[in-house]
């Protein structure tokens, strides 16, 4: 989680709200991909550190089933990084704070674990919580 964190810091300093994510190997031997939000830097709405770390782990891969990988972010997944993790076949989700506004991993909503799709991640969350949280609020604050 700290290695999101510091992912997130690198949004802040572009001006984007400050989520960091990173996907992790099955066999635990690293990091296959990166990623923090550039929807500012980048003008792309999909330009969640969600997204971008899936699709750079999936490229280091050289496949789009990501399975037995964790992704570790920040902050709660939303609606659209929800579908992107079940899509990706993702088999952990590792999240530091909750986002009670938009929330797709359990808060407002629990896409990532409908018993209706094919594929359902196991969730883990609470990790470095407020540490997470306090770098969003700190952002927020000075802006």
């Amino acid at each position: 989680m700290r290695l999101a964190l510091d992912e997130a810091e690198r949004a802040a300093r572009d001006g984007d709200v400050p989520v960091g994510a990173l996907v992790l190997a099955p066999d635990g031997t690293g990091v296959l991909g990166t990623g923090h939000n550039e929807r500012e830097a980048t003008g792309d709405p999909t330009g969640h550190a969600e997204i971008l770390a899936i699709r750079r782990a999936a490229e280091r891969l050289g496949e789009w089933r990501l399975t037995g990988c964790t992704l570790v972010v920040t902050l709660e997944p939303c609606t659209m990084c929800a579908g992107a993790i079940v899509q990706s076949r993702v088999d952990r989700v590792v999240y530091g704070a909750r986002d009670d506004k938009a929330g797709a991993a359990g808060s407002l909503w629990d896409v990532i674990r409908d018993r209706r799709l094919n594929h359902r991640p196991e969730v883990i969350e609470g990790v470095l919580a407020d540490e997470c949280a306090r770098q969003l609020t700190e952002f927020f604050r000075a802006r």
